[in-house]
């Protein structure tokens, strides 16, 4: 499990906020899932994924916790702690510290992508604003090389505050990708495309991971497939942590040239932002004035947005922890993705099979107890023992990655991880096809993405509170199970019946 983003079949944020706006292709003369413009769309992903997958979640956000924590070390925050204290002092500060910069990026994609969304389809060409997204992306990503420890390269506050800008304009240039959607194949084909973005998105990281992995990492610390790691990397710089920003940057400019090239872009030439921005948030209090007049879909958008903070941030933070948790080197954090990746791949089909032997809201039930039971297992688990001190831990192989019983037991549990979260997205979805009125569906998709950003921030605020309160990454954690839990007790509220659908 990579990135796993709710996307629906219309696009998200745009014209789903207020209905079908005029397209500037009509729906009979848009191409198939392999025509150019669909592929221009889809290209898209591959371009810009690897960015969340390396720096956000695998690679990068661990290494910078990790020299965060380890320079708290050198400055004695801890000196009066005993030694077997200050470890895990030091990982829940790096914790605490990328929480606190994730928290910052999503209250400002909170307070603002919303009206981004709401404008685009009345302001004029998309593709014009899309550069600046990616180049912001791009430059501030590539600068992510110059993060050491000690005050060798930025400092901390500059680091973070390239995350933050990263982060905006990513979330930005997602907006505006969703709000393309609607062209680029006809309309019975969008699910399609949607998918095959999601597909080739997750690709694209592992693809890129695979070459830090094979490039620099291995032959770096083994000598294989290469007596040296290529341009003269150096592991014990830490250039297969540092490269995954610059090597994201440098991705997404190579391969995002065909959907500037392919995709269609239906923004009017020469309109008014300002006057487009106005209208677009009329149409949105327009969409909730209508909206609420659907009281149980209302609520069970509620409980999506509460129990998707809880999930944003464990996937966001779980490589994190499990970095300071379990110490975790770089290939085993690699291994611990392409895992994840393999096994939210089940995910998707268990939610389809739930959602129809079950019915959706039950579906739904189960698989956010599930992931509350899961998170449970993950913070049992740590260097010393499984399963809170219920059995020792100890070595049963002898390898360089992966070698004790406490790595295995957090790769099987993580695997269900992958597979109830990948489902809960799957049957959330479904959920709302079910719930919303037929006259609606796109307005109710456009809020429902909405509800996706809103308190984005919520889950970081969470970890990083608890985690600087306690010294804590365990504890820090084991905040996130408070959303899961909210979201269920809403969920329970709603009154839904299977093959219920609303007109």
């Amino acid at each position: 499990m990579t990135e796993m983003k709710e996307e629906g079949v219309r696009p998200a944020m745009a014209a789903a906020v207020d209905g079908d706006l005029p397209s500037s292709v009509a729906p009979e003369d848009r191409g198939g899932v392999w025509d150019k413009p669909a592929l221009g769309w889809v290209i898209f992903e591959f371009a810009r994924n690897p960015y969340y997958l390396l720096v956000i979640i695998y690679i990068f956000a661990p290494y910078l916790a990790g020299i965060v924590a380890a320079d708290a070390v050198a400055r004695g925050e801890f000196a009066g702690l005993d030694t077997s204290q200050t470890g895990e002092a030091a990982s829940a500060y790096g914790q605490a510290f990328v929480a606190g910069v994730t928290k910052w990026a999503g209250f400002a994609a909170a307070i603002t992508a919303p009206i981004l969304g709401a404008t685009l389809d009345r302001g004029g060409r998309r593709k014009p604003i899309m550069m600046v997204f990616l180049g912001l992306l791009a430059l501030m990503s590539f600068s992510l090389w110059w993060t050491m420890p000690g005050e060798a390269g930025l400092p901390y506050w500059a680091v973070g505050l390239a995350l933050i800008v990263a982060a905006v304009s990513y979330t930005y240039s997602e907006v505006t990708h969703n709000a393309m959607l609607k062209d680029a194949a006809r309309p019975e084909l969008l699910p399609n495309v949607s998918g095959n973005g999601l597909a080739l998105g997750n690709l694209g990281g592992t693809i890129a991971m695979m070459l830090i992995v094979f490039l620099i990492a291995m032959p770096g610390e083994f000598g294989w497939p290469f007596s040296a790691p290529i341009f003269g990397f150096d592991v014990s710089e830490q250039h297969q942590f540092r490269i995954a920003g610059p090597l994201a940057a440098v991705w997404l400019v190579v391969f995002v040239m065909p959907f500037f090239l392919w995709s269609p872009d239906a923004g009017t030439k020469g309109a008014s932002w300002s006057k487009a921005a106005k209208e677009g948030l009329a149409g949105l209090f327009q969409t909730l004035k209508r909206a609420s007049h659907y009281k149980e879909t209302m609520k069970f958008l509620i409980a999506r947005m509460i129990y998707a903070d809880g999930m944003a941030a464990l996937l966001a933070l779980g490589a994190v922890y499990v970095a300071g948790a379990l110490h975790w080197n770089f290939q085993e954090l690699v291994g611990y993705a392409i895992w994840l990746s393999i096994f939210g791949t089940f995910g998707g089909f268990l939610g389809g099979m739930m959602d129809r032997l079950l019915g959706v809201k039950k579906a739904l039930l189960i698989e956010l107890v599930a992931l509350v039971i899961i998170l449970v297992g993950l913070i049992s688990i740590t260097e010393e023992s499984i399963f809170f001190g219920l059995m020792e831990s100890r070595q049963i192989v002898d390898w360089p990655v992966y070698s004790h019983l406490h790595d295995w037991a957090y790769l099987g549990v993580a695997g269900f991880l992958a597979v109830f979260a990948t489902a809960c997205i799957s049957s959330s979805r479904s959920m709302l096809v079910a719930m919303a009125p037929k006259k609606m569906i796109g307005e109710f998709f456009g809020l429902y993405a909405i509800a996706g950003t809103i308190t984005v921030w919520l889950g970081p605020l969470l970890v990083e509170t608890f985690t600087r309160m306690f010294n804590s990454q365990r504890i820090g954690m084991a905040t996130i199970s408070v959303l899961f839990l909210f979201g269920i007790v809403v969920m329970l509220t709603v009154k839904y019946k299977k093959g219920q659908q609303n007109d």
